[in-house]
């Protein structure tokens, strides 16, 4: 069971659709995925059409020790992929928990407790995606605290290495205080646009920067990406055949050989 969190305190990269259709694409080709909402605004929770009125347990029930992260999770449309979604009331959670002594680790607490009542089961999750809030708070912190690596969802704009340069360093930090086996899974540019001269340039530069850690998938800006949240379903189910959809696949293809790497090494 892999832990990767999609992680970037600037918003409007493209986490969500990401975590949504990378958990979407990855089973489509087999794996049991697990997609953790940790964002109040609950958009990944909505973008795999669970309803607002059926959360009746959510992540903010896990983080603050009321219910099991399996007894949240519920399935979506797609088969072998489901979801823990959020709520509003993860707002006040920071507040909830800042006092008790694991408040970084809830997540971390969760998930090896999922994995102890999944132990025997035959058909166990295999991925488990995490998405975060577009700041760098106790949400995101208990995020990367449980994760094995961070895959970080990069927009082809202008400032993208000035947000990047500060996410390596909250991870370097992270990683020397709260989880030393946090590693860096790969940067996925997003919203490309291969008419724009400086889209090219950046995804240049932040091939440049971050050499073979950035994941030769790019995904293009699409129209059909940006409007299958809006019917409830990942673009996988919205329209196979664009280009948005087939990216996410290739992506989830090479993700899934950039860990067979990792464990081989």
């Amino acid at each position: 069971m892999r832990v990767i969190v999609l992680a970037n305190q600037k918003g409007g990269v493209g986490k969500t659709t990401t975590a949504i259709n990378l958990g979407t694409a990855l089973a489509a080709i087999g794996e049991k995925v697990l997609i953790i909402d940790l964002d109040p605004q609950g958009n990944a929770s909505t973008g795999l059409g669970i309803d607002r009125k059926s959360r009746l347990a959510s992540t903010y029930d896990v983080m603050v020790g009321e219910r099991s992260l399996l007894s949240v999770s519920q399935p979506t449309s797609v088969p072998r992929l489901f979801v823990a979604p959020s709520t509003l009331d993860l707002l006040g959670v920071e507040l909830e928990i800042a006092g008790d002594s694991d408040r970084s680790f809830k997540v971390r607490t969760a998930i090896q407790e999922l994995g102890k009542q999944i132990a025997q089961d035959e058909d166990p999750f295999t991925y488990i995606l995490l998405d975060c809030p577009p700041s760098l708070n106790l949400l995101t912190i208990n995020a990367l605290a449980a994760s094995d690596s961070v895959l970080v969802p990069l927009q082809c704009e202008f400032f993208a290495l000035e947000g990047l340069s500060q996410l390596l360093s909250t991870i370097e930090q992270v990683r020397k205080s709260l989880n030393p086996r946090l590693a860096i899974h790969g940067v996925v540019l997003t919203m490309y646009d291969p008419r724009n001269n400086l889209a090219t340039q950046v995804v240049a530069d932040v091939r440049q920067f971050m050499g073979d850690k950035v994941y030769d998938t790019i995904i293009p800006r699409n129209v059909r990406v940006s409007e299958a949240p809006s019917h409830g379903k990942p673009v996988l189910l919205y329209d196979l055949k664009c280009a948005g959809s087939q990216a996410y696949l290739k992506l989830a293809s090479e993700v899934i050989q950039r860990e067979r790497r990792l464990r081989a090494a």
